[in-house]
């Protein structure tokens, strides 16, 4: 039996990642985990993640024996990828702001991120925005309010547009906010971009 690709989240956000790399390999095993018990990461000091999710992690390998660790949340990837890669001896993979593609598509030079406040406001999206947008003027809006609509919707109830637009001004709203900016994302790109 092959090997499982794991999957893990804090929530169903990381669903969204799942989701293309089940349609490329329609026959892998994947395992898909939401440490529902964390949940939200994005409320969460840096030192309660970066001892949170390597442990639990670390667990999560020994009973799925996964070929392959996929951490589908920018929160957990910022602050834990290097502890993570560090206590793992298999490949881990993390899903960041998508800052590169962003600043490669932007016609404004400006660039929206959107995240939980743990995620906008750590050294590695800094890092993330002087290597690939430079050029680009770099706005950040962290919301607690933005994971949860985004869970509901994935979970299947109706968002709150009034709501949604509410979070979303926090972002566009500021000083060279621009309609158009690219919105990089993590579990929230898919409730982003549909509304």
């Amino acid at each position: 039996m092959t090997a499982p690709i794991l999957f893990f989240d804090s929530g169903v956000g990381g669903l969204s990642v799942l989701a293309p790399v089940a349609a490329a390999l329609p026959t892998a095993p994947l395992v898909y985990v939401a440490d529902n018990a964390g949940f939200p990461y994005g409320t969460k000091t840096e030192a309660e993640i970066n001892a949170r999710v390597p442990a639990l992690l670390g667990r999560l390998v020994e009973r799925y024996k996964p070929q392959l660790v996929v951490i589908a949340c920018n929160t957990a990837s910022t602050i834990a990828l290097a502890t993570v890669r560090a206590a793992l001896d298999l490949p881990v993979v993390g899903t960041v702001p998508a800052i590169k593609p962003a600043a490669e598509a932007s016609v404004t030079r400006t660039i929206g991120v959107l995240g939980t406040q743990a995620t906008v406001r750590q050294p590695y999206v800094d890092r993330l925005s002087a290597e690939f947008a430079a050029d680009c003027r770099v706005l950040r809006h962290g919301s607690a309010a933005l994971v949860q609509l985004a869970e509901a919707k994935l979970r299947g109830e109706a968002p709150d547009r009034a709501a949604f637009a509410a979070e979303l001004a926090g972002l566009l709203d500021q000083p060279g906010g621009d309609r158009r900016a690219r919105l990089p994302a993590c579990g929230q790109e898919a409730f982003v971009g549909s509304h």
